[in-house]
């Protein structure tokens, strides 16, 4: 027996941001489309989406690279709202209940989930981004399975909630789960003002870290430091990797958070202390970067992949958020029609935080 919140009548279609060709320009092909409402499945719930957030997978996928999404699509992975609809075999959460998604889509049954790493399943998919047609967040409405809701606090913000799965979700894959992150170390962060970024800066500084940052802006720079960060370096400076080095006494770091990518990749793998460890995920400069083996062979350095993480970690980054010791950074909240503009801000690099879209308001 299916449960509604609303009459079934008014959930016949729905509003959601579709694009049916790639293209590097997203005002050219993203569309507000009506579209037919999904049918759940038994062990599937029905969201009525409230905030969205944005990603730069968000783009990827626009422009069809570096894979080939499903078309006609619909992108977004941060998703928070409300239970309107419980499929027959759903036992953990009701209608009515405020959720966050984890967009870690897995088989569930294979060695690697079934031994707490969902995150190395083959089967594994991000939701939002490799999956389709027309299924992702920037929806007035979605379906997600029972297994990737994740309840929010009472005192965290559907907008909030948005904000901070994806980037906290990853960013504590990267440092707690793969870097195996320790108090005290010193943990640099690069592109300290991106959503990652803001992120990871907060996780470290949880763990007393002493945490260097990195930003492209003199605005940038002063936000990493209110953020908690205690030096910063403009990484659009040629030098910037030797003004590392002069902070940590020429030692480097013992743990550096990696999703530049190409542009910073083989200064960063110098700056890595004997011993230490580079995490990297998203490379949004490219992906064909060169290293010096010997920084690798000689100084013992641990250099480790990561993608999204588990729904318990993102348990973890949401009580963070409800005690007040992570912040979803907040850039830009926009309405459904203006949603597109996200994409643009972000291709753009015009932002400090996240952009978030509201599809309940157009």
């Amino acid at each position: 027996m299916f449960l509604y919140s609303v009459p079934k009548k008014s959930l016949e279609n729905l509003k959601a941001a579709v694009y049916r060709e790639y293209n590097k320009d997203p005002t050219k092909i993203v569309q507000i489309e009506d579209i037919d409402m999904p049918t759940i499945k038994s062990s599937e719930v029905m969201v009525k989406v409230e905030a969205a957030g944005y990603n730069y997978d968000d783009l990827w996928a626009m422009w069809g690279a570096p894979l080939k999404v499903p078309l006609p699509h619909i992108s977004g992975s941060d998703c928070a709202g409300t239970i309107v609809e419980v499929g027959q075999d759903v036992t953990h959460v009701k209608v009515g209940d405020r959720v966050a998604i984890h967009p870690n889509l897995t088989c569930r049954v294979c060695r690697e989930c079934t031994s707490g790493r969902e995150y190395n399943c083959r089967d594994r998919k991000i939701w939002g981004f490799e999956t389709g047609p027309l299924w992702g967040a920037y929806a007035q409405y979605t379906h997600i399975p029972e297994v990737n809701i994740v309840k929010i606090p009472d005192n965290v913000s559907f907008i909030d909630a948005a904000g901070i799965t994806m980037v906290g979700l990853t960013a504590w894959h990267m440092l707690v789960t793969r870097g195996n992150i320790k108090p005290g170390q010193t943990v640099l962060i690069m592109g300290g003002g991106s959503g990652m970024g803001i992120a990871g800066i907060q996780i470290a500084k949880l763990f007393n870290c002493d945490v260097i940052a990195t930003a492209g802006t003199k605005d940038k720079m002063d936000r990493c430091l209110e953020l908690g960060a205690d030096h910063v370096v403009n990484h659009r400076e040629p030098d910037w990797h030797k003004k590392v080095r002069e902070i940590t006494n020429k030692q480097g770091v013992d743990l550096l958070f990696e999703h530049i990518g190409k542009a910073a990749f083989p200064q960063e793998l110098g700056i890595v202390k004997m011993g230490g460890t580079l995490v990297t995920t998203g490379a949004t400069t490219g992906y064909d970067s060169q290293i010096d083996l010997r920084y690798l062979f000689f100084r013992g350095l641990n250099l480790l992949g990561a993608t999204q993480g588990t729904k318990a970690a993102l348990e973890e980054v949401l009580r963070w958020v409800s005690k007040g010791k992570i912040k979803a950074v907040i850039d830009t909240v926009l309405p459904f029609s203006q949603m597109v503009q996200g994409h643009v801000k972000m291709a753009d690099s015009q932002l400090f935080g996240k952009v978030i879209t509201t599809p309940q308001k157009l």
